[in-house]
C-alpha cells in the first residue's frame, strides 16, 4: 500500500471513529477461511516462553537528583504488554523504567513512575486505565506514555472502534493537564513464526491502524511515535536478538531500542529538548504536512514522531513530522522507593 493510499484509509478510519462509523474491512470473504486457519497455527507457534510475571518497575528514579523545591516528574505507562514490559525478568529492563531513568537524566530531576498497563489489554481497556490514572485530581501525571494496538489487530477489533477508544483516552488525559505520547501499533508482520499470507495481512493491517491512531491522537493534542517494526530496522535484521523467548514480545534489547526512540518525544512534550531540535530539519526529511499524510509516512518509518502543528486548513489539520535523534538509554538504575500496586 502506498503512502497516499494509506493516508486515505487512515483518514476514513479516523473519521469513522469520530462520527461513530463501522469498521473497514481489509480482506475479502474468500480469504477468511485461509486466514482463520493461519491464525490458529500462528497462535500455537508464538507466546511460548513468556514470563507470566511482569516485573514491578514502579517507584522513584533519579532520587539523587532531588533539588530544593523540585517535586518529582510523574510518568505513567498505559496500554498493553509492551507498555508493561512483559517478556523481561528485571524491572530495570522494562520500557517504563528505561524511560523514567532517561527522563530523570535529561531533566536532572527525579521521576516517579506508575504503570496501569496490562498484558493482553486492547484499546477498549484504556477507559478503565485512564480512570485509575485520574482518580486523584491532586496527582495528575506530567506525562503519559501509551502503547496499544497489537491486541486490537490480533483480536480483529474494528479499527474505527480502536481509534475511538484511544482518542477518547488522549482527550481525557490532555483535558486533565497531562502531556501524552502514544507509541502506535507495532508492525506485526515482523513476527517470525507467522506464515504468509497472514504475515503480509498483519503488516498491512497494523500499519493501517498505526496511521489512523496517529490522526486520532494528534487531533486530541497528543503526539505519536511510530513503533513500526518495534522501532528500527534492527528487528528485521536481528529478530532473534531483539525478540524475547516467545518470538512475540521484545527482549531487553528490544525494549531498550523502543525506549531510545520514545524518550526524545517524551522530553520534547515536556519542553526539555533543545530548542534547535524543535525546528524541522530538511536534511532529515522533516516538515509540516497534512496530518493524514504525516501519519501514513510515520507508519512506514519506525521511530518517526508526529505532533500537531498548525490550525486546520482546506486540507484538514496539519502536523509536524520529526525524525528525532535517539539518545541511548542504558538499563535503568534500581528503584529507590518502590510503590507496588
Amino acid at each position: 500500500m502506498t503512502s497516499m493510499s494509506r493516508a486515505r484509509v487512515a483518514r476514513r478510519i479516523a473519521a469513522g471513529a469520530a462520527y461513530g462509523g463501522g469498521g473497514i474491512g481489509v480482506a475479502g470473504a474468500a480469504a477468511v477461511g485461509l486466514l482463520l486457519a493461519e491464525v490458529q497455527l500462528a497462535r500455537r507457534r508464538v507466546g511460548i516462553g513468556t514470563p507470566d510475571r511482569v516485573p514491578n518497575a514502579q517507584g522513584l528514579y533519579g532520587g539523587t537528583l532531588t533539588a530544593a523545591g523540585d517535586a518529582p516528574l510523574r510518568l505513567v505507562m498505559l496500554g498493553d504488554s509492551t507498555a508493561a514490559g512483559q517478556g523481561v525478568h528485571r524491572a530495570g529492563q522494562t520500557p517504563g523504567a528505561l524511560l523514567a531513568s532517561g527522563l530523570a537524566a535529561v531533566a536532572e530531576r527525579p521521576v516517579e513512575l506508575t504503570s496501569v498497563a496490562v498484558p493482553g489489554a486492547r484499546s477498549d481497556d484504556l477507559d478503565r486505565q485512564v480512570s485509575l490514572v485520574l482518580a486523584d485530581p491532586g496527582r495528575t501525571p506530567d506525562i503519559c506514555v501509551v502503547m496499544v494496538g497489537a491486541n486490537d489487530v490480533t483480536h480483529r477489533m474494528p479499527a474505527t472502534r480502536s481509534v475511538r477508544h484511544l482518542s477518547t483516552a488522549v482527550r481525557r488525559l490532555r483535558t486533565a493537564g497531562a502531556e501524552v505520547v502514544v507509541g502506535t501499533c507495532p508492525d506485526l508482520g515482523t513476527i517470525e513464526p507467522v506464515p504468509q499470507p497472514l504475515r503480509w495481512l498483519a503488516r498491512r493491517t497494523s500499519r493501517q491502524l498505526a496511521a489512523a491512531q496517529t490522526i486520532g491522537v494528534v487531533e486530541q493534542g497528543g503526539r505519536t511515535v511510530s513503533l513500526g517494526d518495534l522501532l528500527g530496522p534492527e528487528f528485521a535484521e536481528n529478530p532473534r536478538e531483539l525478540f524475547g523467548p516467545d518470538n512475540y514480545h521484545p527482549s531487553a534489547e528490544g525494549y531498550a531500542t523502543a525506549a531510545m526512540a520514545v524518550l526524545p518525544s517524551v522530553c520534547a512534550a515536556l519542553g526539555l529538548w533543545p530548542a534547535e531540535e524543535e525546528r524541522p530539519d530538511v536534511a532529515r526529511r522533516e516538515g509540516f504536512l497534512p496530518v493524514a499524510r504525516a501519519a501514513a509516512e510515520a507508519a512506514d518509518e519506525a521511530g518517526t514522531e508526529v505532533a500537531a502543528a498548525m490550525p486546520t486548513g482546506p486540507r484538514g489539520p496539519w502536523a509536524l513530522l520529526k525524525r528525532r535523534r535517539r539518545r541511548r538509554v542504558s538499563e535503568a538504575e534500581p528503584v529507590t522507593s518502590a510503590q507496588p500496586r
